[in-house]
Formats: structure tokens, C-alpha cells, sequence
């Protein structure tokens, strides 16, 4: 594989888990911190794309597809948080050759909040995009959960809710396109476990548990997790986690502002390196 002119390593690896199987997608050389992404409920490996391509050349990374989304849709359930904290510790194991940092969106940086908590060996730290917070906001009604669980029933549903709540950016059309597909390529029940169990999870718990760094990196304008709501229900628990608010973005903020997000990344890589 080419980057930005440059010969990198990329791989597929295949990683056993509870029911099955899934693929990791490994990139750049080993040996420096490794960078383990885990995406949102709705994305894939995919939507780390712009971000993965911003990235110096010989940055490690790791990506896959959570259980029960895109390539990994056949897996069984159950899709609860710690299912999908074990599968993301699995990946680790099997992925990662020395230290390593995760990078966890949404969904996926609570999943990640989790994993820090278990204190694996090698963890650097966390960098946790729009990450739903620890504890539930108390937004998260019976009411808000159910009217969630539809918002990925069909390509217009999944169209409404990327021009209404999830996005402040226009995206390009094939990302667009790549958005919809991802967010219907799922089980119907990993579709709906999130919006009506694990949103509304207290992990307030584990998160105090994190020895690591921690930075957060929250949209200005997301309507789904919104930096208030992060300042309030996330920073109070997670020991060592620092905000930063990326102006003008909302809450994809892997597809809106991979620049931004590759540049926090490479900062955050460097204060963990020291």
C-alpha cells in the first residue's frame, strides 16, 4: 500500500473471539506506539479512513469492525459494552507488539473507557472522539433510547439523521454514501443494544479506575454528545482527562475533521512518548 507516496505495511489479521472471528486491519511499521481504533455505533474500520491517511506513513495502526457491524455482522450476540470491551482487548493482544494508544468515537470511546479501566499492560493512554460519557446524560430518556433505536431502519432514516443531528459538515457524497452503507450493514440486534442498553449505562465505576492520559476531543456543535454534557458526565470521572473543543464540527468528527483529528493524535503520540 502506497501512503502519501510512501511503501507501508498492511495486513489483514484474523482475530478469534467469543462466537467467531473478526478482521484487523494493521498498517505502518511496528516497534513505536500503536494507534487501536474503535468506531461508532454505525460506523466500521472504514470511517477511520481520512484520518488513518493523514497519519505519518509509519504510524502503526489497528482498526476493525465491531461485533455485529459491516464485516463483522455475523458474529453472535451478545453486543453489550463488555462484549465489545472483551473483543477490543482481543484485538490488542493479537494486533499489538509493545505499547499502544486507543482511539475510540462515540460508542466505541466508551467501549474504550472500559478497556483503560482493566489497566492492559502497554496502554499509553486515550484519545476519545465525541465519546458517549460515563455517566448517562440526563437527555437519555426511555423516550430519547426507543425514538434512537429506528435511526438507522432504512437509508432515509440514516440520511436524516446525518443532515439533523449527527453532522455540522457537508461531506462529500462517496463518504456520504460509505456512511449510509455502513450504518445499515449491522444485526438488528447490535443495532439496537446501544441506543437502548449501553447509552444509558453507568460506567462511572470503571471509568475512575483509568491510570492513564486521557484527551477528549469534543464537536462544537454535536447535538449528540455536546461538549457541556462532556464537562458534566465524563470529565468529573475519568482521572487525568483533558477537552478540547475542534470548532465548527459535530459529532463525526472522524469524517468532519480528519485533519483536526490526525493532528490531535500525532500531539497526543508525542506527550506520551515523553
Amino acid at each position: 500500500m502506497l501512503r502519501r507516496g510512501v511503501e507501508v505495511s498492511n495486513t489483514t489479521k484474523t482475530v478469534a473471539v467469543a462466537g467467531g472471528s473478526l478482521e484487523a486491519r494493521i498498517e505502518g511499521e511496528r516497534g513505536g506506539p500503536t494507534l487501536v481504533f474503535a468506531h461508532y455505533w454505525g460506523g466500521s474500520a472504514s470511517t477511520w479512513d481520512e484520518v488513518v491517511r493523514r497519519l505519518p506513513p509509519e504510524q502503526a495502526t489497528v482498526r476493525f469492525d465491531q461485533r455485529g457491524w459491516s464485516t463483522s455482522r455475523e458474529l453472535p450476540g451478545p453486543y453489550h459494552l463488555d462484549q465489545l470491551a472483551d473483543d477490543l482487548l482481543r484485538v490488542v493482544e493479537e494486533c499489538v507488539a509493545g505499547p499502544f494508544v486507543l482511539v475510540g468515537h462515540s460508542m466505541g470511546g466508551k467501549v474504550s473507557q472500559l478497556v483503560a479501566a482493566r489497566r492492559p499492560a502497554g496502554l499509553l493512554g486515550a484519545v476519545l472522539l465525541a465519546p458517549a460519557p460515563a455517566l448517562p446524560a440526563a437527555a437519555v430518556t426511555e423516550q430519547y433510547r426507543q425514538d434512537l433505536s429506528h435511526a438507522y431502519d432504512s437509508p432515509d432514516s440514516v440520511g436524516h439523521a446525518l443532515d439533523h443531528v449527527l453532522t455540522a459538515v457537508a461531506m462529500p457524497q462517496a463518504v456520504r454514501d460509505a456512511v449510509v452503507r455502513d450504518s445499515l450493514a449491522t444485526s438488528g440486534d447490535a443495532r439496537t443494544e446501544w441506543p437502548l442498553r449501553g447509552i444509558a449505562q453507568d460506567i462511572t465505576k470503571e471509568a475512575r479506575r483509568i491510570e492513564t492520559p486521557v484527551a477528549v476531543l469534543a464537536g462544537e456543535h454535536d447535538k449528540v454528545e455536546p461538549p457541556t454534557v462532556l464537562r458534566e458526565c465524563l470529565l468529573p470521572y475519568v482521572p487525568h482527562a483533558t477537552m478540547t473543543t475542534v470548532p465548527g464540527v459535530g459529532h463525526l468528527l472522524p469524517l468532519e475533521a480528519p485533519e483536526m483529528v490526525a493532528t490531535a493524535l500525532g500531539d497526543f503520540l508525542t506527550t506520551v512518548r515523553s
